[in-house]
């Protein structure tokens, strides 16, 4: 029989106790891998998706949540600016600012964010139009590739958004005109990938249309003469509920409720601004701080956003790496007070195998080989524990987040992972290995 079986037969005769280290070591190499694989795809979906903005402008509020929510969506805005505020940082010729991208946030389409904006948005993430073409009237929509794989949407598909970020029916614009489908993007990788993109105008109009039925409705219950009579007999005059070009169908074709650029309407609102500057001087560098205290607007950089939330998270990624550390040593404790008193069984078992010719080096490799089968056994529970539990988290990651994350990358990391594994069981195993070198036979025989 070769040292491999003979290995597997005295740790499979007690079974317990192989468990019991299996699970331990398991545990712990599976809470690292899984940190590693995790830390791993958050750092590259922040970092691809700075898409190199070098400031975001917005309303007062957390600096983070603005990033958070104007960046990477996955959370709520901080608030709305008036574009009259912000025309200064959204003109062409600003001699710092190279690019300026407004967004319009707030509503969404079965989870995924409806952004009204500008086409040059495309440019930041370096995304083109797969199918169809860029949007030219408001209410016409161009979809990131991962929306339209998920919701199934093709070219002159027809929805309402909702407001907010949730998937409630109640919270559909029931009232307003549906958005098309116009075009569909290509895939990125980045967060592009996960919106509907707009007209800048689109938001307003689908609010606006809301608006303006719910004054009509009130003026028709404050209407003495209207009592008495149903909605559709009641005839406003140029408001007829009837007529199509009341409810502004941009698909076929009727006039454009907001014809100019976005600066011709200085009473309405956005929600941010990407902004990529010419290059790092000085007056940029102080164009943040300007922004803030001279303004009622907020301006963040993304870079400095992200490193404090990587400062936040990476306390509790620290404590979770400390905690693995922890039990795989216990579980090397575990290998090594398995095999300590395995030997004590084992004497007669292996003076018996010197006085059949075996040498001491014969044996020494036994006692090793058994605890590096324990290491490379509970490193392979710890990699399928971490990927599986990285599918479950990516399932959930991707409902609540709508960022996609894979449980199929394995990294380098998780080879070094192994080779530590490895000089666990080694050192585990050592001592017992080098009790049985030291093994007197005729002793062992006589007490045996």
């Amino acid at each position: 029989m070769n040292l491999l079986k003979l290995s597997w037969k005295n740790l499979t005769n007690k079974p317990l106790n192989m468990l019991l280290s299996l699970v331990l070591f398991g545990l712990g190499v599976g809470l690292i891998s899984l940190l590693l694989v995790l830390n791993d795809q958050l750092q590259e979906k922040f970092e691809k998706n700075l898409a190199g903005v070098d400031l975001v402008i917005g309303a007062k509020g957390s600096p983070l949540q603005l990033i958070l929510s104007s960046m990477y969506h996955i959370d709520a805005p901080t608030g709305n600016i008036p574009i009259k505020a912000a025309t200064p940082f959204l003109r062409e010729g600003h001699p710092i600012i190279e690019t300026s991208i407004p967004l319009s946030l707030g509503d969404s389409h079965r989870g995924f964010r409806v952004v009204g904006t500008e086409p040059e948005i495309l440019d930041l993430y370096n995304a083109r139009i797969a199918e169809g073409q860029m949007w030219s009237k408001t209410l016409e929509v161009v979809a990131g590739a991962a929306v339209a794989d998920e919701l199934g949407l093709k070219i002159g598909d027809t929805f309402k958004s909702s407001h907010g970020f949730d998937q409630n029916e109640d919270l559909i614009h029931e009232d307003a005109e549906s958005f098309i489908i116009v075009g569909i993007l290509a895939p990125t990788g980045s967060v592009i990938d996960q919106l509907l993109l707009t007209r800048f105008s689109s938001p307003w109009a689908v609010h606006e249309h809301g608006h303006e039925d719910e004054e009509a409705l009130n003026q028709e219950e404050d209407d003495p003469d209207h009592e008495g009579h149903s909605h559709e007999d009641h005839d406003h005059e140029g408001h007829d509920h009837g007529d199509s070009e009341h409810r502004h169908d941009h698909s076929s074709g009727n006039a454009e409720p907001y014809p100019e650029d976005l600066l011709a309407y200085k009473d309405k609102q956005i929600t941010s601004i990407l902004v990529k500057f010419k290059g790092h001087n000085i007056q940029a560098l102080n164009m943040q701080r300007a922004i803030n205290e001279n303004t009622e607007m907020q301006a963040a950089t993304p870079a400095i956003e992200i490193n404090r939330l990587y400062a936040l998270m990476g306390t509790g990624t620290k404590a979770l790496r400390w905690l693995a550390i922890v039990i795989i040593i216990v579980s090397g404790l575990s290998i090594f007070i398995s095999l300590y008193s395995s030997l004590k069984e084992r004497r007669y078992e292996l003076a018996l195998m010197r006085v059949m010719g075996a040498s001491r080096g014969r044996l020494l490799a036994l006692i090793i080989l058994e605890g590096l089968l324990l290491a490379v056994l509970g490193y392979l529970l710890g990699m399928a524990l971490s990927h599986g539990a990285m599918y479950l988290l990516a399932d959930q990651m991707k409902e609540t987040y709508q960022y996609t994350f894979s449980w199929t990358n394995f990294l380098v990391e998780e080879a070094y992972l192994l080779g530590g594994a490895l000089l666990i069981g080694l050192v585990a195993a050592l001592i017992p290995a080098l009790q049985v070198q030291g093994m007197d036979i005729s002793d062992t025989l006589a007490d045996g």
